[in-house]
């Protein structure tokens, strides 16, 4: 029987992956660091799927990723990675040779097919496996809902810093990306594109800010910064390098790189994405 291994499986997209494909009756290896049971609150989940310790930085690992049925993945790169590529591509390649057939890899809408990082890794997804997809959402909403930094801030202070100015972003609901990536795995036909994923609307970082204040019942405000100050912030939190590439994508935002929406998630799920507000409202909502 086919299974697909899931990288990241107790992550933001990868949790979500999990419980689409187990609703769907695929079998799922879920892997992860530490090779923990893989749990969302409400999915009931986890005694259907195969748990696996997975590490990008640990070769031996990726044998008990792979065989026993394993035809496609879900691919999550090593967070932080500058050049996620270097670990990635061997990794890929062992995979099509253990008999993995489609591949399905999590981007950014702010990275192109040759591009910085899991570009890298984008434009030579194709050559190794004959069906594949490429996610590439914008910023999810759940930085605002979960652990990302913004989501603590927003807590503990009732402010959201950023590079990004007046700049606007078609945010996506983890749930739409889940919901395309599952498709991406499971449809007859890979889909062999890069997809990119938005929300219905395209907001700035003071509109997210005005949405949760009025779900919370906190204020809370958007405070701008430069990129230089962006950048040493987030360099408290990750490597200088990544820190640095994210200051940059949020200078880029403010010149309005991101302020699209695609049709992606309907044309792909039937059905339309989620708006910040419903989101907030399932994830934030009551909190103060």
């Amino acid at each position: 029987m086919s299974a697909a291994l899931v990288i990241g499986a107790t992550g933001t997209t990868g949790s979500r992956v999990v419980a689409g494909l187990v609703a769907a009756g695929v079998r799922v290896r879920g892997a992860s660091r530490r090779g923990v049971a893989v749990r969302r609150a409400g999915a009931g989940v986890d005694a259907d799927v195969e748990v696996v310790r997975f590490d990008w930085g640990d070769a031996d690992s990726y044998g008990g990723a792979l065989g026993g049925g394993v035809d496609r993945v879900y691919l999550v790169p090593p967070p932080g990675a500058a050049d996620p590529a270097a670990v990635m591509l061997p990794f890929l390649r062992r995979a099509r040779a253990e008999g993995v057939r489609r591949a399905v890899l999590l981007s950014s809408s702010a990275i192109p097919a040759g591009g910085p990082a899991v570009g890298q890794v984008h434009a030579a997804l194709p050559g190794i496996f004959d069906e594949w997809a490429v996610l590439r959402p914008s910023w999810f909403m759940q930085n605002f809902t979960g652990d990302h930094l913004h989501a603590r801030t927003v807590r503990a202070e009732g402010v959201i810093r950023t590079a990004t100015g007046e700049g606007r972003v078609g945010f996506a609901d983890a749930e739409d990306i889940a919901a395309v990536a599952v498709r991406a795995l499971v449809d007859e036909r890979a889909p062999n594109a890069d997809l990119v994923i938005t929300g219905p609307q395209a907001l700035s970082y003071g509109d997210i800010a005005a949405v949760l204040t009025e779900v919370t019942g906190r204020t809370v405000v958007h405070q701008r910064l430069t990129r230089e100050e962006m950048a040493e912030r987030l360099a408290a939190e990750m490597p200088a390098a990544f820190a640095g590439m994210l200051a940059d994508m949020d200078r880029a935002i403010a010149g309005g790189a991101e302020d699209r929406t695609t049709g992606t998630v309907e044309r792909i799920t039937g059905r339309p994405p989620h708006d910040f507000r419903a989101v907030a409202e399932r994830e934030a909502g009551g909190r103060g």
